[in-house]
């Protein structure tokens, strides 16, 4: 192990500008420092090798460097070097070639509208090395999990974004109405004495409850339905759909791949509601060469979605 806990870089950043030059005021203006504090260093520099470095020059101008100092000059230069190509090369990230598993914080309706998307282009760009892991995004945990590097990216609604997430807007999406085909009340238009007529499937992506947004905007026109279930999942809702009389409301992205098997109508309410498919990452990953990919290839996916 390399212990350099007792050395300041700067120095030998100092001591090569000194065999360079020759000459401590030279060198000083050369570092951009005064020529006491070089001659300072020059100092830390004569106890850190045991030996002077440096001495007058008979003409009385300059200095003449030792035989130790002469043995450490091409290694230093060369080390230094290295050292600025290390601290100023940009790391390099190749799909093609590169490891490494992105960790995604996504719903199960964002996963297929986006994920899937994602899931096909890497096929493409991306070699055996890069895997991809969906889990269920926690509104209270996401920040945190970031944080610690657990989650890459979240793919969410606005909603799901919090305070201290750097955010990108991918596509827009609206809700409709499903119902199986063939359901008893046709498949002619549903207004919102229809709707409101017939039981509903809720989902409730925080588990469990019987009233969304739907019934909010319902009570402010004084109108009610009855919600017969409630599920976690979107993609729960359309094997129930199509084994029952309910209706259901879901993003239109995922109805419309079942539209051979539902019937698709906008909700019957004055705000139809719409919503932002939304990319969010933590600032510790905004310069990451590998997340920065990632981030661009999500980003193509949506292009290809319209907004």
């Amino acid at each position: 192990m390399i212990d350099l806990r007792g050395v300041d870089l700067n120095l030998l950043v100092s001591l090569d500008a000194l065999l360079d030059q020759a000459n401590v005021t030279r060198a000083a203006a050369r570092l951009g420092i005064s020529q006491p504090a070089l001659s300072a260093q020059l100092a830390r520099l004569r106890d850190l090798f045991h030996d002077p470095l440096f001495v007058p020059s008979e003409t009385g101008r300059g200095m003449v460097p030792t035989t130790r100092a002469l043995e450490l000059q091409a290694p230093l230069r060369a080390a230094l070097q290295e050292l600025e190509t290390v601290v100023r090369r940009p790391p390099a990230f190749d799909p093609l070639t590169a490891t490494r598993d992105f960790a995604i914080a996504a719903s199960d309706n964002s996963t297929v509208a986006v994920g899937l998307g994602l899931m096909e282009r890497l096929r493409a760009v991306a070699g055996p090395g890069i895997r991809l892991s969906f889990r269920a995004p926690n509104a209270e945990r996401v920040l945190g999990q970031m944080q610690r590097g657990e989650v890459d990216l979240l793919i969410g609604s606005q909603n799901m974004v919090q305070t201290g997430m750097t955010v990108r807007r991918l596509a827009g999406e609206r809700y409709l109405v499903a119902q199986r085909k063939g359901h008893p009340r046709g498949a002619g238009p549903l207004d919102l004495d229809g709707y409101c007529a017939q039981e509903h499937i809720l989902v409730s992506t925080n588990g469990g409850g019987f009233v969304g947004f739907v019934d909010e905007d319902l009570e402010r026109l004084g109108r009610r339905r009855r919600v017969a279930l409630s599920i976690h999942q979107f993609m729960l809702a359309v094997p129930i759909l199509l084994a029952t009389d309910y209706l259901c409301v879901l993003p239109s992205r995922l109805a419309r791949r079942y539209a051979e098997k539902l019937d698709l109508f906008d909700l019957p309410l004055p705000n139809r509601r719409s919503y932002d498919f939304m990319a969010a990452w933590h600032p510790r990953h905004q310069a990451d060469p590998g997340h920065v990919w990632l981030r661009q290839q999500v980003a193509a996916v949506a292009e290809g979605m319209g907004c």
